[in-house]
């Protein structure tokens, strides 16, 4: 992704595990990519500090779209999301410019639980 928004964007992503978020700092850092924030945090509640955001995607299934990220979508803004436990589905949404959303089902995928506030409590 920060190939895809080049020097000019962008890309802030979240990471609920402290080990995790450090080793992908590390090794953004290593590739020499200076263009990724990671933040430690409840990634069902999203980032409001830059929102609003053109897009999202989500690498977490969750068990509906969390209301906070679509919220921080743009007017035309689009989100990728798996939503469900077992059989999940990918779903592109697309904020209207009205604020209304449509919702579009790409098909099965198989993602781990997006666990949080708006997500799942535990790993299932």
């Amino acid at each position: 992704m920060a190939e895809m928004v080049g020097k000019e964007g962008h890309i802030y992503s979240i990471e609920r595990i402290p080990f995790l978020k450090q080793f992908a700092e590390s090794n953004l850092k290593s590739a020499g990519y200076t263009n990724v924030t990671v933040i430690e945090a409840d990634g069902t509640l999203g980032y409001p500090p830059q929102a609003p955001y053109e897009r999202i995607c989500v690498t977490s299934a969750a068990p509906s779209i969390p209301q906070p990220l679509k919220e921080q979508l743009s007017a035309g803004g689009i989100m990728v999301i798996p939503v469900g436990k077992y059989m999940q589905n990918l779903i592109l949404v697309h904020k209207i410019g009205d604020g209304t959303f449509s919702e579009e089902n790409l098909g099965g995928v198989i993602f781990v639980p997006l666990i949080g506030k708006y997500g799942y409590r535990e790993a299932i």
